[in-house]
Order: structure tokens, then C-alpha cells, then sequence
């Protein structure tokens, strides 16, 4: 097919949809009715997909990713879908490890645009339609859904999963969400259906009677994945990431090795193999596809090494927990200097991140090339309320670029703060 076809057919969509992850609140729904609307002029194609359903603040990506892998290991045909996306779009939609075809996407969106323009979705709702619907016709054994904002008003609630997973809550989009644990813990808690299991990756006091009280008023069966496992003999490398997970529900022992070397995907493992000993109840996933699922399973942007000598690594962490679990993997880390490239969307509150960062980096702001990217001036203000100072550039590239010339060879290069931070580096050297 002719590449502009594909291209155009995206762009419709970004243009005439608001994308949240480009422009912030405007795309924002409150409800979900539009993605009602869509999926029963599809015929609902939801209600015929077997599916598992993932949220939380952080870990959730990284998370899908482990589950689809492990059931493709299993033998079944998995779609697998999450967000945002780094390169491309068809990212976002994937079966068997495999984008979603470009024809595929071209032809839903020009043989739908009547129904679009009726109905004005939201990029997210007319994605998520895409997704559930290519599913269907791929006819895939399961479907690993991840939330894209919240839960409770997210598109991807009109599934009923096999398995609810929640990672972790934290402080991100309190402008949608609510500005406490506990009201973030309630939107998040919406995904939990009527006798669907659910698995919290982890416990905080804060959330905790959230989600009692939520799996007590659906009859849902609920555990707590940290509490279910014993974790020992951690390896931790800047290459490397292996341990053991003894399970308090089944007695089995799994020596973990992950090809996802972050400190954090340790929390998010134990999270997937409480939700796969949950799903085995229902689904036949043999003990080496687990181990071999974790260790085969590969995500760009998490602790994402592009390049030795200096080290250079990206990784989207971009809220205070998620860059607290990043800059704890730089201290694993051996090395002369630190240099940290970073950008940020404007609408994100840096108060509970500044502090975190190292005084004695060396420091490159930049802004992603999204509408929603934070200007350089008020990113090195935020900064300067810590003492930190740095140089400002026009482009996230263009700071890579000036870390790479002043870097020694020992040096270490970080690159975040953004998705779009990391998305801009990696497309650029695609």
C-alpha cells in the first residue's frame, strides 16, 4: 500500500481527535460514553475477546508486555495493547509481536469517518475501538488491555477481563485523578468488575481499604501480589536483573532473569506472576513459558541502553515515583560523571521531583517537540529552586548531542523525564 495512505490516515486522526499525550486536558473524557457508542457500531467487539486488564501509575507498560509474552510462550495467539507509543503508532496495537498492519489501520479510519465525525471520539476512544476490533479479527486466544488513564472512566473499561492487575498508585494526572492516594487508589479501583480477581502489585497504607472495599462490594477476590511473595538472591546489573520469588500461594519457586533490567520491574514481575498463578485457574500457562516469557520479553524506553562509552541510557519514568525508582538504578551504576538530559509537558508539577535529582550532575534541558512540552525557561526555574543550573537546548537531540561531546568514555548519560523526552531520542535515531 502507499506509505502516505498510512500516514495521512494517522495524522486524520491526530488532527481532528485530540491525543491527550499531545495535548493534555482537551482531550480528556469524563465518562465513557463515546467508547459505548463506538464499540456497538462494531458489533462489541469487547465482549468477544478473553481479556486480561492492567493499571496503575507506573509499571503497567512494562507489565502488559510480561503478560503478553508469557502467553505467547504458552502457545496462544495474544494481542497486546498499550500507550503512548515512542515511534510509531502501531505500537499501540500488536499480535504476536507483530504491529498491527498499516492497510488495517487505513482502512478503518477512511471507511469510518462518518461515524467519527458524528460521534467526535477522542483519539484514545477511537484507538482503543481500533484495537479491540483488529483483536477480534486476528482472532487472537487472549487480549492484554492496558488502562490508558485512570480506570474507572478509561475507554478500556467496557471490558470484562478474566483478571483485573493494578501496579501501584502514585501522584500523576492529579488534575483528572484527585490529589490524594486514596482518591487516585479509587479511580484506578474502578477496573475491578463483579467475581473478576484482582491483583494489587502493591500495598500502601493509603490504598489499602480502597481496595478491600472495592473487591468486597463486586465479590472479587483480591490479593496483594507483595504480600503473596518472598523475594531473594537479587543480581542487579546495569545488563542484568535476576532473583528468586517463592509464592505464598502456590509453594512454587521461580528463578526470575528478566531481559528488562530495571530495579523496579521487580515489583512489577511479582505483580505479573501473582496475576498468572490467578489466571491458571482459568488458563492452562506452564511454568517454563512464565520464566521464559520474563526473560524474552523486551520494551523500549525502560532503562533502554543506546549507547556504551559513555553509557547512555533513556528511561520514561516521568513522575516523582517512577524517576526516585530510575535515579536509584544510576546509583547501581558505576561511573565518573553524571550527565542528565531532561524535559517535561507543562502541565506536569515538578514540586515533588526537583529534590530528587543529584547537585553535582551536569545538566541539559530540553523540550519534547509536543504541544503539551514544558518551555526550557520555566524547566530550568523549577530546577533553580533546587540549586541546580544547566545549559538549555532547542531540541532533545541537540542536548544529546552536546552531553555526548563533553562525556568521557567513563561518564554516565541519562536521558527522561519525559515519555517524549525518550520518544524524541529514539526516533531520531531510528
Amino acid at each position: 500500500m502507499s506509505n502516505n495512505r498510512y500516514e495521512d490516515c494517522v495524522k486524520y486522526m491526530q488532527a481532528q481527535l485530540p491525543m491527550y499525550h499531545r495535548v493534555g486536558a482537551a482531550a480528556y473524557k469524563t465518562d465513557i460514553t463515546n467508547t459505548v457508542l463506538l464499540c456497538e457500531h462494531f458489533g462489541n467487539p469487547q465482549n468477544k475477546l478473553q481479556c486480561i486488564h492492567i493499571a496503575g501509575t507506573n509499571g503497567k507498560t512494562s507489565s502488559s508486555h510480561f503478560m503478553a509474552s508469557i502467553l505467547q510462550k504458552a502457545g496462544y495467539k495474544v494481542g497486546l495493547y498499550t500507550s503512548p507509543h515512542l515511534i510509531d503508532f502501531r505500537e499501540r496495537i500488536i499480535v504476536d509481536g507483530k504491529m498491527i498492519d498499516k492497510d488495517y489501520v487505513a482502512d478503518f479510519v477512511e471507511s469510518n469517518k462518518a461515524v467519527f465525525e458524528k460521534l467526535h471520539p477522542s483519539f484514545f476512544e477511537m484507538t482503543f475501538v481500533l484495537a479491540v476490533k483488529y483483536f477480534v479479527d486476528m482472532k487472537v486466544d487472549y487480549a492484554v488491555i492496558e488502562v490508558g488513564l485512570g480506570g474507572r472512566l478509561d475507554s478500556t473499561n467496557v471490558i470484562t477481563p478474566l483478571v483485573s492487575m493494578i501496579t501501584n498508585i502514585g501522584f500523576d494526572h492529579t488534575q483528572f485523578l484527585g490529589n490524594t492516594l486514596p482518591a487516585i487508589a479509587f479511580e484506578k479501583a474502578g477496573i475491578i468488575k463483579k467475581n473478576v480477581p484482582a491483583v494489587i502489585g502493591e500495598t500502601q497504607p493509603e490504598t489499602t481499604m480502597v481496595y478491600v472495599k472495592k473487591a468486597f462490594q463486586e465479590d472479587a477476590p483480591l490479593i496483594f501480589a507483595d504480600q503473596v511473595f518472598q523475594i531473594s538472591d537479587v543480581v542487579q546489573t546495569m545488563d542484568k536483573l535476576s532473583f528468586k520469588a517463592v509464592s505464598g500461594l502456590t509453594d512454587e519457586v521461580y528463578d526470575v532473569e528478566s531481559a528488562l533490567v530495571g530495579h523496579y520491574e521487580i515489583k512489577n514481575i511479582t505483580s505479573v506472576l501473582a496475576t498468572v498463578e490467578v489466571l491458571s485457574k482459568q488458563v492452562f500457562i506452564p511454568k517454563q513459558a512464565v520464566l521464559d516469557g520474563l526473560k524474552s520479553s523486551i520494551l523500549r524506553g525502560r532503562w533502554d541502553i543506546i549507547g556504551r562509552n559513555p553509557l547512555i541510557v533513556c528511561d520514561t519514568g516521568h513522575n516523582a515515583e517512577g524517576l526516585a525508582e530510575t535515579l536509584e538504578m544510576i546509583s547501581f551504576a558505576k561511573y565518573r560523571r553524571l550527565h542528565i538530559i531532561f524535559g517535561a509537558v507543562s502541565d506536569k508539577k515538578m514540586d515533588k521531583t526537583i529534590n530528587l535529582f543529584p547537585k553535582d550532575a551536569t545538566y541539559y534541558f530540553c523540550r519534547p517537540d509536543i504541544p503539551r512540552g514544558m518551555n526550557v525557561d520555566v524547566l530550568t526555574g523549577w530546577f533553580a529552586k533546587a540549586g541546580i543550573s544547566g545549559t538549555t537546548y532547542e531540541s532533545c537531540m541537540d542536548a544529546l548531542q552536546a552531553a555526548k561531546a563533553a562525556a568521557s568514555p567513563d561518564d554516565l548519560i541519562y536521558v527522561g523525564g519525559s515519555t517524549f523526552v525518550v520518544a524524541d531520542i529514539l526516533s531520531s535515531l531510528h
